[in-house]
């Protein structure tokens, strides 16, 4: 039996202009209803996450920065904190300064910018998020919990992310989590991570979950689950690894994904 639902946000449960369908919030109301939890995990800050996880009316730990960061909404306790090494973080930065990427920094759950362009405008304009524009070089680099480069290029993003994915295979977690976002954090920053915190956390056994995704960065999570569901909508590699394939975001994925596995 099924105990425990853990779901990527964007792309799983949010639309592409990060709407979700009641018939979403009602598959969840059902779940509580049930005594099934749902967790939500994304790559999200933690304050870009709370307003989705009060939408729909889950009050469970949230999984944030790609699994840097599990806060317990109800105990407002934060229960695990992975951070990036200072010295790391700070050369990421400056190689990809050199590249000309865009750069989003995030630190004690707020977003650091060098420049307000419209890659930021819109990214932030569509998570409703407040952002702040300063010099890297004028910041002290603790509590980095993520760096996330974004280019127009869905090309040189790939090869970004697999060009770091070989140099820091032993001390960073590299995805790419969007055609247009590469997410770097720490090599102990995943969802698989997290989902076996949580099972401990909840004292639920791995046979008694499901976990379902859509990007690559969603790997760790299916794998950390007993069931493993990849949305209609998902990239080929995380198709592979499913048990089964639901239908896309657009058309309730996730709710016929929970109908499936639970009658």
């Amino acid at each position: 039996m099924i105990k425990v639902v853990f779901t990527d946000i964007d792309g799983t449960i949010l639309k592409n202009d990060c709407s979700f369908s009641e018939k979403t919030r009602e598959t969840i109301q059902n779940l509580k209803k049930r005594d099934i939890k749902t967790v939500l995990a994304t790559g999200r800050m933690f304050s870009a996450a709370l307003p989705i996880a009060k939408d729909l009316g889950i009050d469970t730990p949230i999984i944030c920065y790609q699994g840097a960061f599990i806060k317990d909404i109800k105990e407002n306790k934060v229960l695990r904190n992975v951070t990036l090494d200072e010295k790391i973080a700070k050369s990421i930065v400056e190689n990809l300064k050199e590249q000309n990427f865009h750069i989003n920094l995030y630190m004690n759950d707020q977003l650091f910018v060098e420049n307000d362009n419209n890659l930021v405008q819109t990214y932030c304009r569509n998570r409703n998020i407040q952002y702040n524009v300063k010099s890297f070089k004028n910041l002290v680099f603790e509590n980095v919990h993520k760096i996330l480069v974004i280019d127009e290029n869905s090309e040189k993003i790939f090869d970004l992310t697999k060009k770091f994915q070989n140099e820091y295979s032993e001390k960073l977690h590299v995805v790419q989590s969007t055609d247009y976002f590469c997410e770097i954090s720490d090599k102990e920053a995943n969802k698989g991570a997290c989902v076996q915190f949580l099972l401990k956390h909840f004292n639920i056994k791995k046979e008694n979950s499901l976990a379902i995704g859509d990007m690559e960065n969603d790997i760790d999570l299916l794998r950390s689950a007993q069931f493993k569901v990849a949305m209609g909508n998902a990239c080929e590699s995380l198709k592979k690894e499913a048990d089964f394939v639901t239908k896309t975001v657009d058309n309730d994925g996730f709710a016929f994904a929970i109908q499936n596995y639970i009658s």
